[in-house]
């Protein structure tokens, strides 16, 4: 079985068709366009891909994620919460959270220039936000993601000091719960996520919350640019 191949005009395949080796990849093609982005998200798929590769998309089996029903926080974690002096935001700089993330990653290459540009594309569109982790004036930490309803696709995260990217999702969770959130999706498994009390699923789960949540609405103040900390 090989991955669908795409032309601009060309819808993706059903997300079953997915490989199981390399696990999840089910079509290579088309661009990042926003309304290729949305379809992609609102059916489960996301793009990843080095810069000299082209466009690939990957529905993996299984996910893995966070049902907010049952997020934690640790002991260690909620002491860190109270003491510390950090500030977070919502969507107050898009821009500078996936350029750090970018930074971060330089040698892994995926967050290149076209998926730049497309990101803030969607967030200028309102579906990718932001969260930012501040000391005083400074960026130190923060996470970006693209949001389908009442589930959150986290695509990338970022810290330059102690436990700020930890701090940025810990408060994120709360706070897209309290405006009706359900789901976080961390798309691929690895060590980091799965210290983040995420927890796989079967795509055939995921793909059945996705369509039971894409279309439900949260609280219109869930992204306005805001201070939640």
């Amino acid at each position: 079985m090989q991955p669908v191949y795409l032309d601009l005009n060309r819808p993706f395949p059903d997300p079953h068709q997915a490989l199981s080796d390399p696990n999840g990849l089910l079509a290579i093609g088309a661009d990042l366009s926003s309304k290729r982005l949305i379809d992609a998200y609102n059916n489960g798929i996301f793009p990843w891909f080095s810069d000299e590769q082209p466009v690939l998309w990957w529905s993996p089996d299984p996910r893995i994620g966070l049902e907010l029903s049952s997020h934690t926080i640790s002991k260690s974690m909620r002491k860190f919460i109270r003491k510390s002096s950090l500030k977070v935001t919502i969507n107050r700089d898009f821009e500078q959270v996936i350029r750090q993330c970018a930074l971060q990653r330089e040698g892994e290459t995926w967050i290149n220039n076209d998926m730049y540009q497309a990101y803030i594309k969607l967030h200028q569109l309102g579906h990718a936000q932001s969260v930012e982790v501040w000391q005083q004036q400074q960026l130190v930490g923060g996470l970006y993601g693209v949001n389908v309803g009442q589930v959150f696709c986290g695509e990338s995260m970022f810290h330059t000091v102690s436990n700020a990217s930890k701090l940025a999702f810990h408060l994120f969770c709360q706070h897209f719960a309290a405006h009706g959130g359900v789901y976080i999706d961390g798309q691929v498994e690895n060590p980091h996520l799965l210290s983040l009390g995420m927890q796989t699923l079967a795509r055939d789960d995921f793909l059945s919350l996705l369509k039971t949540t894409k279309d439900k609405p949260l609280n219109p103040s869930c992204w306005r640019p805001q201070e939640i900390r």
